[in-house]
């Protein structure tokens, strides 16, 4: 079948990877159901007072990400600094820079998350990155 110049798909008909799981909220990638070649999109929807990473973080050695902030207002942090992103603005977050976010807020957030496509190995996943949030409902397993 050959492919055509453009592809439509509706997030909720992707598999939300966390369903099943301890982890608050949806993380649904649709680069592989829209055909991306170049980029990596993910839709992250996190319910209100959800730490979504559980402390952890995360970097990039080679790549930027950038985050639109579709819906609600997002805790997040950059290295050692943590700033309120509300509805509406974009992200832009440099190799190198450990990241993260959670929903301290009493609504949903809606996040997307935009990057070059990659093969998963320039991510380091960075334990203990921040304390729990006091406002989250739940914690991390401590095993």
């Amino acid at each position: 079948m050959a492919r055509r110049g453009f592809s439509i798909f509706h997030a909720d008909e992707v598999r939300d990877v966390y369903a099943g799981t301890d982890v608050p909220g949806e993380f649904r990638p649709l680069s592989e159901a829209l055909e991306a070649e170049q980029l990596a999109i993910t839709l992250i929807r996190i319910p209100p007072h959800s730490d979504f990473e559980q402390g952890t973080g995360h970097h990039h050695e080679r790549i930027e990400e950038l985050y639109l902030v579709s819906r609600g207002t997002l805790t997040m942090r950059f290295d050692d600094e943590i700033r309120t992103v509300p509805e509406g603005s974009v992200v832009r977050v440099a190799p190198g820079t450990t990241r993260s976010h959670r929903n301290e807020g009493d609504e949903p957030v809606e996040l997307w998350a935009i990057s070059v496509a990659n093969d998963r190995t320039d991510a380091t996943l960075v334990k203990d990155f921040w304390e729990a949030s006091p406002l989250a409902r739940q914690h991390a397993d401590p095993g």
